[in-house]
């Protein structure tokens, strides 16, 4: 929709940076229902909120006039839990009050606090800030709310999850009784409800976030398992394989944050790290480079992170997974903001498949699950990549004409073309290969012949000295069979289970039994079906397991060596040479 009627230098400011229309959020908090009241609103990240609660204060603001100037103490206050979002949020702020005459004052921590105090004084109608700078200079006396109109709690339900709750009590306590207070959070948990309930009157509940879920509408969710430890390599690989103007990572310690940035500058990356132990100088050089296209990948963790607002941000990659649902969304709002499409990658390892399911659910995200891309693949959008560059409407000026001519007399058109793909290809680091996905592991494991099969059931296992060194060759033996006629072997406590292929399993069962005839005083090894196969053994496994008090002396006591199983008629394979005594066991077995 249209923007309603505004004052003329809001309109101008709005018409000046091509806002057409209003989005979902910013015309919500402009409808009649909304004037005048506190609000509590649920809306996603990179809606446009910022604009939407700069419009929202324009009646506290402005009143009828269209001018501000100075002003004794500050008319509208907005907090924010990081330095880069408070920053952000006084940019907005600033072009959208431009033509008013307000001031705006950025109190964040970081920063020089004496220099800050001089702002302050300088009659400012509105004032962005951090929780802890803004308590600080309420305490020395340098910012006055005896005046405040509105406050803006954005993000709030960071700023509690950081710890902050402290200081927006202080903050909150310490304004009018008659002020607004318009809370934004993408999300609404317990703690959110009961700031509201505290510090508001009657708000107005505004939820713009989709029906669909709460993950962006404009951001491709996807999802690929690795084993752990090729995470980075999965890292590599994704960056080559979507190219993205500006990439962030998301790491959970500074630690990982450090590792990664160094090995992928190695890798030859354009990289940039984030973490809390960067000054505000180191951060402001880092978003520079990202800005101005000297670096297209940012290592960060997720507080370093927020507030960030790249234009060009087209790829979240969570390469550490996030606590919740709630990180999950705040990290991958990144991207996908003002209309513009992004995709977010979850790197998951195999062990955490089910979880990050559940933590999508939660976050009622659909998301792809992938492979991680390979060399194959890379290479097949690195060539789409070049023609579509290559082939694209370019201007030259004499001087490359000229270049071109020299080349073409001295090499033939393509020789030219094959250079210069050799040096675009040169410039770009290599694709790492990654181990087959376990789907397609198991498919390479596949084995024909084993689509159905029936599980036997010897009476030994890992107490009476179980290996599988021996127990091949006598499966074999017993049941007339080679040893790629069988298929997995289970060793338990007391038992082992095998498989056979159903085709064989009455012919098997019938031979073992025939050859199963004891001789003398040696007991034969019993084999025969099962129907509950290896989870007898797993049964075993818990009954037979020694007491942690005990274990060490009883896991010698229960693992005697194979070579203890007395082979009639010589020495047993893989046991003692002659003339050295064998481990005795208390039980005898034919194996053959």
């Amino acid at each position: 929709m249209t923007f309603p009627a505004l004052p003329a230098p809001i309109a101008a400011a709005l018409e000046e940076r091509g806002y057409a229309e209003a989005t979902s959020v910013q015309a919500a908090v402009l409808e009649p229902a909304a004037s005048g009241r506190d609000l509590v609103v649920s809306a996603q990240t990179g809606s446009g909120k910022t604009v939407a609660f700069g419009l929202a204060m324009v009646p506290e603001l402005l009143g009828d006039a269209e001018r501000i100037g100075f002003v004794e103490s500050p008319r509208a206050l907005v907090i924010t839990p990081t330095r880069e979002l408070a920053l952000q949020v006084s940019r907005e702020l600033e072009w959208l009050y431009q033509r008013t005459g307000a001031r705006v004052a950025t109190c964040v921590g970081g920063m020089n606090p004496s220099a800050e105090r001089k702002v302050l004084n300088s009659g400012p109608a509105i004032v962005v800030g951090t929780p802890g700078r803004l308590r600080d200079h309420f305490e020395r006396g340098a910012l006055d709310l005896s005046g405040l109109a509105v406050a803006v709690l954005d993000e709030a339900d960071e700023m509690l999850d950081m710890g902050f709750r402290e200081e927006l009590e202080a903050i909150l306590d310490a304004t009018p009784d008659t002020r607004r207070t318009l809370l934004f959070s993408a999300t609404m948990p317990r703690p959110i409800e009961a700031l509201a309930r505290r510090y508001q009157h009657e708000a107005l509940r505004i939820a713009t976030i989709s029906e669909g879920g709460r993950g962006h509408g404009d951001i491709a969710y996807q999802a690929v398992t690795v084993s752990p430890p090729e995470v980075e390599n999965a890292v590599v690989n994704l960056l080559r394989f979507h190219e993205a103007e500006t990439a962030i990572l998301f790491c959970s310690t500074r630690e990982k944050v450090r590792h990664l940035h160094a090995t992928l500058q190695e890798r030859g990356f354009a990289v940039v790290a984030l973490s809390g132990e960067h000054s505000q100088s180191e951060r402001n050089q880092a978003l520079q480079a990202l800005r101005d296209g000297r670096a297209r990948v940012c290592v960060a963790t997720d507080v370093a992170a927020r507030g960030i607002d790249l234009p060009t941000l087209s790829l979240v990659v969570h390469v550490e997974l996030p606590r919740d649902a709630e990180t999950l969304q705040h990290r991958s709002g990144r991207t996908g903001r003002a209309g513009r499409k992004g995709i977010a990658v979850l790197i998951v390892p195999f062990s955490a498949r089910r979880r990050t399911e559940a933590m999508l659910g939660r976050a009622q995200i659909a998301a792809e699950w992938q492979d991680v891309p390979g060399p194959e693949m890379i290479a097949t959008r690195d060539r789409e990549r070049l023609l579509e560059k290559l082939l694209a409407p370019t201007e030259f000026d004499e001087a490359d004409r000229e270049l071109a001519q020299r080349l073409l007399a001295e090499r033939s058109p393509e020789d030219i073309a094959a250079m210069l793909v050799h040096a675009h290809r040169a410039r770009m680091p290599e694709p790492e290969e990654i181990t087959a996905n376990s789907r397609d592991a198991q498919k390479e494991r596949y084995r024909p012949g084993f689509e159905d099969t029936v599980w036997f059931r010897m009476d030994i296992g890992r107490s009476d000295g179980a290996d599988p060194r021996w127990l091949l060759p006598l499966i074999c033996r017993r049941g007339h069979i080679t040893k790629n006629e069988i298929g997995a072997i289970r060793i338990g406590q007391a038992e082992t289970y095998f498989q056979i292929p159903r085709a064989l399993a009455d012919k098997y069962a019938a031979t073992a039994a025939r050859t199963g005839e004891p001789q003398g005083d040696e007991e034969v090894v019993r084999i025969e079906r099962s129907d509950a196969g290896p989870r007898e053994a797993a049964r075993s496994n818990r009954q037979l397991r020694p007491s942690r008090s005990n274990a060490d002396n009883a896991f010698v006591k229960a693992k005697p060596p194979a070579r203890g199983f007395v082979k009639p008629g010589g020495h047993n394979a893989g046991g003692p040479k002659p003339g050295k005594p064998a481990h005795k066991h208390k039980r005898k077995f034919k194996h053959s």
